[in-house]
Order: C-alpha cells, then structure tokens, then sequence
C-alpha cells in the first residue's frame, strides 16, 4: 500500500477535531483503505477504512502529488 506525507495545519487538525478525528487516525485509513470513493458534491478523492483502534472513517483529501496530500474531511461511516 503508498504511504503518503500530509499537509497539516492547526487549522486542518482543529477542523478534523469538530468530528472527533484525529490527524493519527486520518492517515491511517488514508494510508490503508479499505474502498476508495469520490465525493457526489465536491469531486475529491477519498477512502473509507479502519483506524488502528478499528474505527471505520470516511476521508477526503486534496491530492498535491504523488506523494503528498491534504486532508479536507474526515467522518465515521455510518453507512454500514
């Protein structure tokens, strides 16, 4: 699986933080997802998987290139 470097800002942590996810737990999913999606409204690019404690997560991140992204949104999945 890639392994990406992330972009993060306090303001991007806070951000993930109004959904109870933390920086860890978004790349962990980003970097092992279980489905790769893209978002009906906005068109990003984004995963579902398990965080490392077994949280299922949705992300969505902009992709700056290969290697390095950055985060928009993260949420638990409620749709299972």
């Amino acid at each position: 699986m890639p392994y990406f470097y992330f972009i993060w800002t306090a303001a991007k942590v806070r951000h993930l933080a109004e959904n109870g996810v933390t920086a860890q737990e978004f790349e962990d999913v980003v970097n092992w997802p279980v489905e790769h999606i893209i978002s009906r409204t906005t068109g990003r690019p984004g995963v579902i998987g398990y965080t490392r404690a077994g949280r299922r997560l949705v992300a969505f991140y902009e992709r700056i290139d290969e290697a390095t992204l950055e985060p928009v949104m993260a949420y638990d999945d409620e749709s299972r």
